[in-house]
């Protein structure tokens, strides 16, 4: 209550003008609701060591194509560095031109989610690695397979013993992932208008920006998208007050359900993060949705149960522009040449 009754006096107080006194109550209201700013640095991961070797050789298997069994399609394909590290589509094209049946998060900042995918099957980056690769639907491939791949190319052998040095074998399928998760690790945004807010930058933001803010705390957004990601933390069900329809919510998608076969996980899905959300659309996990206000209009009837007015839909949508951070610049890497040993393509 207390925090509701803040909010409102911090909405209030910005929309009259008198935004400078009231900056510093606004700051201690988001950092109260859990909202932190991208730090700067490597963050550390369990069971994986962050070496330069490590990361050098993941970014060269993030953009490898041959990790799939057609030689065509690789990690950023549907993790696009140039596109806000999603592909921008509502579902994303696999192997044999097939569709996936959920759209594909940002790769940015992924480093900071409790868990990977939608449903949260995977526990970490180096987990969530090697999934689309053994995915029919995505890059259908094997893990031997890729290993026998890997091994016919002599750089990658060298690079792997550097990067894993002492191993009797380097060249395995966990280590690939490790790999990946190592370069992944550093596409990170920090920066972002927000971030610089937060750490006492009034200028930062406009005014309208805060009021957005603002009215993201009133409403309780922060209930479910809080933390460094703005979201990613938790679970909750799509449609906690009202379900929304069938072309948002598929029916036959049942969420983390499919993880638990629990039944109040049915229709639960993790908590999408927001950081640079303006770069990602479309939305939600069925990809149906391509305008930020309409999304916001989304969550406000399905998660609040509160019909949001335009007014303050769209300074929602306006705060959370603030959430874009500065994007890797990521040189693309030149990748070893096939051998007379690397196994052909299966198109």
């Amino acid at each position: 209550m207390k925090t509701t009754l803040l909010a409102s006096a911090v909405a209030l107080t910005l929309s009259t003008g008198a935004a400078a006194a009231s900056d510093a109550d606004l700051r201690e209201l988001a950092k109260s609701a859990g909202l932190e700013a991208v730090p700067y640095g490597l963050q550390a991961v369990d069971d994986n060591p962050i070496t330069r070797e490590k990361i050098e050789l993941g970014k060269m298997l993030f953009f490898d194509p041959r990790l799939s069994a057609s030689g065509v399609i690789s990690c950023n394909t549907c993790h696009n560095l140039g596109t806000g590290g999603d592909d921008n589509l509502p579902t994303s094209v696999g192997h044999g031109w097939q569709k996936g049946p959920r759209n594909s998060p940002t790769v940015l900042n992924a480093v900071f989610n409790k868990a990977q995918f939608w449903d949260g099957r995977a526990e970490d980056l180096k987990a969530q690695a090697k999934g689309p690769v053994q995915a029919g639907v995505e890059m259908a491939n094997q893990p031997e397979n890729v290993v026998i791949t890997l091994k016919s190319l002599p750089e990658y052998v060298e690079r792997f013993e550097r990067a894993f040095p002492g191993e009797a074998d380097a060249v395995t399928f966990d280590n690939m992932a490790k790999a990946i998760e190592a370069f992944e690790v550093t596409l990170v945004t920090p920066n972002a208008p927000f971030d610089q807010w937060l750490e006492g930058n009034d200028g930062a933001l406009t005014e309208t920006q805060k009021a957005g803010l603002a009215q993201f705390l009133e409403k309780g957004c922060p209930s479910c998208h809080t933390g460094v990601n703005v979201g990613g933390q938790d679970y909750f069900p799509f449609g906690l007050i009202k379900k929304p329809g069938a072309d948002i919510l598929p029916p036959n998608d049942k969420g983390r359900f499919q993880v638990t076969k629990t039944a109040s996980d049915e229709y639960v899905f993790r908590a999408a993060p927001l950081r640079n959300i303006a770069l990602t659309a479309p939305y939600f996990h069925s990809g149906q949705v391509w305008d930020l206000e309409q999304a916001v209009d989304v969550m406000g009837t399905a998660q609040l149960g509160a019909v949001l007015n335009a007014e303050e839909t769209a300074l929602i949508a306006e705060f959370l522009r603030t959430l874009t951070g500065e994007q890797p610049r990521v040189e693309y890497p030149v990748l070893p040449v096939e051998t007379a040993e690397t196994p052909k393509p299966e198109l």
